[in-house]
């Protein structure tokens, strides 16, 4: 059985099956992936493998619905504050933490605290807060420096510690490049408590019997295990060791569709993969010529790599036909999408060369290509394709491939001449990448913007985009840093990447085009 796949008008909206009863409870629910979450702490790594497995035991102020839209979670309420920006929220009363201990207002201010903190990577969720106040012990308030009408969406996946917890067990701050106790155990207020956990083996949860919302599943048990080889993952499902993998081989989709006894849930992600430069390097890393200064300082350099690049058949060859073009850094149909600047560079060889040429490197240049092989679908094999494509117009690349433990330290410390990065904006919004991505980089802003890119005109812009309340006058604005992006081909867009799950036919889940996976929406036959 399959759920069809999300189209691009309905790219926000959930693909949920129905199936399933609460009428027998189940024992145990495994699930594996291809990534382990490499941490148990919710503000030390802005990453979607942590913070999809982490919104199952912690919670933030507010959360998304199967249908993406923003809810009540630990806040019932907010509105804006009168007499200046920023917004005040009330919270829930009676919430428990995993260990008894009594969520309050105090506990938000810690964890924002501990969020604007150096070791933090999540900070760029609070640049436009100023200051956070507590009213009472259930009314809290974010003073941001300008009126910002997105900030609750902004924060729809920002954690809450408690902080009596933390400072008893030496977790005051995120444990981002080193290992405290928040690395390893949790203590949330969510519907699923830490059991146990042996990283990179298994992590089991168990429900929070005092969990103060509603119970959807039946769940007694949940264990993931992280499985990183693609016929091993299959095998584990079609075996019944597991009941659900997440993703699914774009190659083995077909098979499972007609595989009796398993349904696929398929549909796009709200993920663009793209290939990122190192726009602040004087000289390339990684080269036969020592000394090389770097090419792709550029802009003709840049949009040379981006024609000699042929996405069709990569979509077609790699994703099954099932991923789609992109142009931008996010999908047409989410908010802020501009739709002047649809079409992607065309994919021309010959363009490319003469590009190169033009800008001085006729007989094209050797770099080094950074690339994960276990985070994104095919991004090894993504990777290897574009590389080959390079040759053909004399860009050679330098493919290293490693896993995403340690992906990102790579890209931190700068160790590359170009590099893949897929992203997906938690607002889904056209300003989250913008922030993110394209912002100058500081201790706030353009936190994943590895590269170094700045521009004076795009950091103007991003806090009138963030305040802006007429539509018209805020796409305009949005309209201009997707030309920009374009012109200067700060990344180079390929495609939004599929989203594929598969579990056994007695398992009822919610799909969100977000590829988090949420234990609370699971039932079991």
């Amino acid at each position: 059985m399959t759920t069809r796949p999300i189209t691009r008008a309905g790219l926000l909206a959930a693909t949920t099956v129905l199936a399933g009863t609460l009428s027998a409870p189940a024992e145990t629910f495994n699930w594996a992936g291809t990534t382990d979450p490499q941490t148990m702490d919710p503000h030390a790594v802005n990453a979607a493998p942590v913070t999809s497995f982490l919104n199952n035991i912690y919670e933030g102020l507010v959360r998304r619905a199967p249908d993406m839209s923003i809810e009540p979670s630990l806040a019932t309420d907010w509105e804006p504050l009168e007499d200046e920006p920023g917004w005040r929220f009330y919270l829930r009363e009676g919430v428990t933490y995993h260990d008894g201990s009594a969520f309050t207002a105090d506990d938000v201010l810690f964890s924002y605290e501990r969020g604007i903190s150096e070791q933090s990577d999540v900070s760029s969720w609070f640049a436009p807060v100023e200051e956070v106040r507590v009213v009472d012990d259930h009314t809290v308030e974010f003073v941001t420096n300008e009126p910002n009408p997105l900030f609750p969406d902004s924060i729809a996946n920002w954690l809450i510690m408690d902080r009596g917890w933390a400072e008893e067990n030496g977790a005051e701050r995120p444990a981002r490049d080193v290992e405290t106790y928040s690395t390893r155990n949790a203590n949330g207020t969510g519907p699923f408590e830490l059991a146990a956990r042996d990283p990179g083996v298994e992590t089991r949860l168990v429900p929070h019997e005092d969990w103060w919302g509603e119970v959807e599943h039946n769940i007694t048990e949940a264990i993931f295990n992280p499985i990183e080889n693609d016929a091993t993952r299959i095998a584990a499902l079609l075996s019944g060791e597991v009941d659900m993998i997440a993703p699914v081989p774009v190659q083995d989709v077909e098979r499972l569709r007609e595989t009796d006894g398993v349904r696929t849930f398929e549909g796009l992600e709200t993920r663009v993969i793209m290939l990122g430069f190192g726009h602040d390097h004087e000289e390339l890393r990684y080269t036969d010529d020592s000394g090389e200064e770097n090419p792709f300082r550029d802009a003709r350099v840049r949009r040379a790599a981006a024609h000699a690049i042929d996405v069709e058949a990569i979509i077609e060859v790699l994703m099954a036909g099932m991923a789609e073009p992109a142009s931008q850094l996010i999908p047409e149909g989410l908010s802020g999408y501009s739709e002047a600047h649809d079409a992607r560079p065309a994919h021309d060889p010959q363009a490319a060369r003469e590009l190169l040429a033009d800008a001085g490197y006729p007989e094209g240049f050797s770099f080094g290509l950074k690339c994960p092989n276990d985070r994104y679908l095919n991004d090894e094999a993504v990777c290897q394709a574009v590389t080959g494509m390079f040759d053909q117009v004399g860009l050679e690349a330098e493919l290293d491939a490693m896993p995403v433990r340690n992906y990102w330290g790579e890209l931190r410390e700068g160790n590359f001449d170009m590099y893949l990065l897929g992203w997906s904006p938690g607002t889904f919004d056209a300003e989250h990448p913008i922030r993110f991505l394209m912002h100058t980089p500081g201790d706030r802003l353009g936190t994943w913007n590895f590269g170094g890119f700045s521009s004076e005109r795009v950091d103007e812009l991003l806090p009138r985009i963030q305040r802006e309340i007429d539509p018209e006058a805020r796409q305009a604005m949005l309209d201009e840093v997707a030309g920009i992006l374009q012109d200067e081909v700060v990344y180079i867009p390929l495609y939004t990447q599929p989203l594929v799950w598969a579990a056994r036919e007695n398992i009822d889940l919610v799909q969100r085009p977000d590829n988090f996976f949420m234990l609370r929406w699971v039932t079991v036959e």
